[in-house]
């Protein structure tokens, strides 16, 4: 082997320890910054969506924020399928919370604790000051590691044992540590500072922190046996003592500090996790949750789920028709009177209590999705045009929903204008990630359609794209 040749093997490996210790950083970073009527996969990302669980995260997130000077910047709530406690932001404009969040957090003040601190990432503008602090990190790592490459290789001329091939490998090795631990400081940093822009934000709102103490005292309390003897130094979040410490001196002097969850509110998230845990748990699960016995509303509306989702449509419908007695303006109560009529396979008789819900919900787009789902499935051709109409308008607000352009396509079937069906199906395909069947069906579509219309544009879009095909 030439001098060359060692010198170059020794740069080769710098250059993938300094590769595989940045994603290894980052991938801990994007993970730790930080419905149930269906659940969809877009992005990579388990999603569930659900209008009632949407609406809640938009009440709850829209007076933080407005404090934090981000009304204007359309940022969505996204749930992931997902039941361990975790929420984070991967860009800069979702926020992504697991359903585990919303099922283990008790009060409203709790869920928005957690999410006041994800805006204060958001505010902060923390993921692109990580990026910038990463790529500062990669370079001096770099440098440093090929400077040891050197040194290596000068060593591994003298002979293998020699002093300076110790310390070329020394020279490759520490870097890496110092950049780790280095990244990893900049991380806990930024944590903290989100932890003092939430608190900052529940009390420009007039709300408690509490929510947020409780929250991380009890991960603290969860954490204490694995953390005993734990260097601080390479965690990625500060210390769960020394932050709850910190959070403590910050919020217990909030005049806020005391002040309750408004009942109305509190219901409101109750029924949300009944909903959730219906939909998404055992049965055994939510009734061991919510016993027979429990005749609160909550109880009533994971019990009403339940027995549609395991088959019992007749006696489900009853007890969804008494909680619309008891709510007869509920737009959620009609929304699963519908569904469950629909999925139980009487899709005209859910057509009537879904058109209400829409009515009631103020248009919500997941909801119209549903009706049209509806009209689709009675098989008359007479409602194919309303169905056509109720979709586009729920796709145009909601146009990252593959369930929406699948009964699309279902419509223009049914009308027998295949390049609509067509273009349809190759947009759901296109949302799933399956760029293949996408690729092939706006291949088809723009044979059907004239050259430069709409049409044809959108579906050569789709065969243009350049994505990876989904892997098996």
């Amino acid at each position: 082997m030439t001098k060359e040749e060692m010198t170059r093997r020794p740069l080769t490996s710098a250059r993938r320890r300094v590769s595989k210790l940045i994603t290894l950083v980052t991938a801990c970073a994007l993970a730790s910054t930080s419905i149930p009527v269906h659940a969809q996969q877009s992005s990579g990302l388990p999603m569930l969506r659900d209008s009632e669980t949407e609406q809640l995260l938009r009440d709850y997130t829209r007076p933080i924020l407005n404090a934090a000077g981000l009304q204007k910047h359309n940022i969505q709530m996204v749930i992931i399928n997902d039941k361990s406690f975790n929420a984070f932001v991967a860009d800069g404009r979702r926020i992504f919370v697991n359903y585990g969040a919303i099922m283990q957090s008790i009060t409203p003040n709790q869920l928005i604790g957690v999410l006041a601190h994800e805006t204060g990432h958001l505010a902060g503008g923390h993921l692109s000051k990580f990026r910038e602090q990463l790529a500062r990190t990669q370079t001096q790592l770099i440098i440093a590691m090929l400077l040891g490459a050197g040194a290596l290789a000068a060593g591994a001329g003298r002979g293998s044992n020699s002093a300076g091939s110790n310390i070329g490998a020394a020279a490759i090795s520490a870097p890496q540590e110092i950049a780790r631990r280095s990244l990893l400081g900049y991380q806990r940093q930024q944590e903290e500072n989100a932890d003092r822009a939430g608190v900052k934000f529940l009390n420009a709102t007039g709300q408690s922190a509490r929510g947020m103490y409780e929250t991380f005292k009890r991960f603290t309390d969860e954490s204490l046996f694995a953390a005993h003897g734990a260097d601080p130094y390479v965690q990625s979040h500060p210390m769960p003592a020394d932050r709850v410490a910190a959070l403590a001196e910050l919020v217990k002097t909030s005049p806020n500090w005391d002040k309750k969850d408004d009942p109305a509110l509190q219901m409101r998230h109750d029924m949300v996790r009944a909903k959730i845990s219906a939909f998404m748990e055992r049965d055994d699960t939510v009734y061991r949750r919510y016993p027979r016995s429990d005749t609160s509303l909550p109880a009533r509306y994971a019990h009403a789920i339940s027995t549609y989702l395991h088959g019992d449509l007749r006696s489900a419908i009853e007890q969804i028709d008494a909680l619309i007695k008891q709510q007869p303006q509920n737009p959620y109560f009609h929304e699963v009177r519908g569904q469950a009529l629909l999925e139980g396979g009487r899709p005209a008789e859910a057509i009537a209590p879904l058109r209400l819900a829409v009515k009631l919900s103020q248009n919500a787009p997941l909801i119209e999705m549903l009706l049209g789902q509806a009209l689709v499935a009675s098989n008359n051709k007479a409602n194919a045009d309303e169905a056509i109409a109720i979709l586009r308008a729920a796709l145009a607000r909601e146009p990252e929903a593959p369930l929406g352009y699948m009964q699309l396509a279902i419509a223009y079937g049914r009308k027998g204008d295949y390049a609509q069906a067509d273009l349809a199906s190759a947009q759901a395909a296109f949302l799933r990630g399956d760029n293949k069947t996408a690729r092939e069906l706006a291949s088809r579509a723009k044979t059907r359609f004239a050259i430069g219309t709409p049409g044809w544009v959108k579906a050569d879009d789709i065969v243009s794209a350049k994505l990876p095909d989904k892997k098996d």
